[in-house]
């Protein structure tokens, strides 16, 4: 794959059906072991950003090149849903079965893993994300950090080499929040989180964009 831009996204515009443009001309680079942060207003654009990527949404115009291609088609993006883990915001949106540990076999064994391998996939990612002893668990009576912590456990579980994240923190109290920092710091090497949570930016990116006005811009390095 190279030692090219993980993500380069160049003179993106984008626009939902009432016509107003949310991205306009849009330029942004992610390259490996970037570890940024994305903020700005409610309905600036940020998740936009992130479905656009992955191919959840399609942009009015520009470029969209992952991995060194550059991706336009539905088929463009399957490979991409494999590379790149989408985080999204409302962890239901993420957690489709009965139990823990069906919901996060299912990317594996959809890869083509063996049960067998999934269950070990289930068993070292649940250790990493601290969800040991909650694999059998359903899944509707997680409380809201554990469902995060499920859901980034399913994302996890695919092995990517990126990591969108839209706002992780919501809803974690300290200690589950700290145990998420450490997964981050300890097992991923690129990633971007949409966050308003300026304390945990700080521990967990090295650099922090915004967007505004449909551009995105860098506001600081860490």
């Amino acid at each position: 794959m190279g030692s090219g831009p993980l993500i380069e996204i160049k003179d993106l515009y984008f626009g939902y059906n009432h016509g107003l443009l949310v991205l306009k001309g849009l330029n942004f680079t992610l390259r490996r072991g970037d570890k940024i942060g994305l903020t700005g207003a409610n309905g600036s654009g940020k998740t936009t950003l992130f479905h656009l990527i992955m191919g959840l949404l399609k942009p009015t115009s520009g470029e969209i090149n992952i991995l060194g291609r550059q991706r336009k088609e539905e088929k463009d993006f399957f490979e991409i849903r494999q590379k790149i883990g989408l985080l999204f915001q409302d962890s239901d949106d993420q957690l489709f079965y009965p139990t823990v540990e069906e919901d996060i076999a299912f990317g594996p064994l959809n890869l083509g893993k063996s049960h067998e391998e999934a269950k070990i996939i289930v068993r070292d990612v649940c250790a990493r994300l601290g969800l040991t002893g909650l694999e059998k668990k359903i899944t509707y009576r997680l409380s809201g950090g554990e469902k995060r912590l499920a859901a980034l456990a399913t994302v996890a579980a695919m092995s990517p080499e990126c990591l969108l994240l839209d706002e992780p923190t919501l809803g974690l109290d300290e200690s589950t929040t700290y145990r998420l920092l450490s997964y981050l710091q300890s097992q991923t090497k690129s990633y971007i989180i949409i966050t308003h949570d300026r304390e945990f930016l700080k521990s967990a990116v090295d650099k922090i964009y915004l967007i505004s006005d449909g551009k995105i811009t860098l506001k600081e390095s860490l």
